[in-house]
């Protein structure tokens, strides 16, 4: 697992542009965390922004999301999902809309991905034994990578070489690659922008640690192990899926991810084939 030092703390804190969290989603924190905040107070407030109220019931009415029926409107997906897991929502939907600015990769193609592997996340979490609440899945998905886009942007001139030869050169992972050109990686980055936005920990272990190939041998908390398993198993799918390859490492933690799921590879290939259907 990786440890955040202050060495690594004031790193970050050089030359790097840290999305500052939303005004939006700073006063639905103010309502979650008010004693005397309601669900018609957050639902009002979500409304107002119709662009992120379509998109919260766009996500959740998605089938990928797995609600038993529709939801029409903001206040019944309040209730249904509560107020705490709405702000994770929210979170995990603003954030692609955080990155402005020049940068050396496409932010558009970044973050089709990882709402690919949110909503596989998703999918999964609907089939297995073991529950762990969509709205933390989906956010975990789209927040991964999110330091990819904070990368790109501080190495405008060189990151896109360095993604490049990530994807060739497998004797290191990405973050590895990273680390050895800027001193740095995006697991780190994506730690503090999720940190920064109040995602739950779990979420925040997770996307610090998600190229580490020993997290599931050393790390305890269940609920971090299945989220990290069901990263893996779902970023393992959509490169296969778009682009018929597996993730740099897979054959070293595929059976540790199905073992912490309770899968098995015909479980697996059933999910893949579901997930290639729905994409089609």
């Amino acid at each position: 697992m990786i440890s955040i030092t202050q060495q690594v703390i004031d790193d970050v804190s050089k030359g790097f542009k840290i999305p500052s969290v939303p005004e939006t989603l700073l006063k639905v924190h103010d309502i979650c965390n008010d004693k005397n905040g309601n669900i018609t107070e957050l639902a009002a407030l979500i409304a107002s922004d119709i662009g992120l109220s379509s998109a919260i019931l766009k996500t959740i009415n998605s089938p990928f999301y797995g609600m038993n029926r529709a939801v029409s409107d903001i206040t019944q997906a309040v209730m249904l999902l509560g107020m705490g897991s709405v702000s994770t929502l929210i979170s995990g939907i603003l954030i692609k809309q955080s990155f402005k600015g020049e940068s050396a990769i496409n932010f558009e193609r970044l973050w089709d991905n990882a709402s690919l592997v949110a909503q596989t996340m998703v999918y999964i979490g609907q089939n297995i034994e073991d529950k762990i609440p969509p709205e933390n899945l989906y956010s975990a998905g789209l927040f991964h990578d999110c330091g990819i886009a904070a990368m790109s942007m501080r190495y405008t001139s060189t990151y896109l070489d360095t993604l490049l030869l990530a994807n060739e050169d497998y004797s290191k992972s990405q973050v590895g690659h990273e680390d050895r050109l800027y001193g740095t990686n995006h697991a780190i980055m994506g730690y503090f922008i999720a940190s920064g936005w109040k995602l739950p920990r779990d979420i925040c272990v997770v996307i610090l640690n998600h190229h580490e190939p020993d997290f599931l041998d050393i790390n305890k908390p269940h609920m971090e192990n299945l989220m990290y398993a069901t990263l893996k198993v779902a970023d393992n799918i959509i490169s296969k899926i778009n682009r018929d390859q597996n993730i740099n490492g897979w054959d070293e933690i595929k059976d540790k991810c199905f073992d912490q799921l309770g899968i098995h590879q015909d479980k697996y290939d059933a999910l893949f084939d579901d997930i290639e259907e729905l994409w089609k």
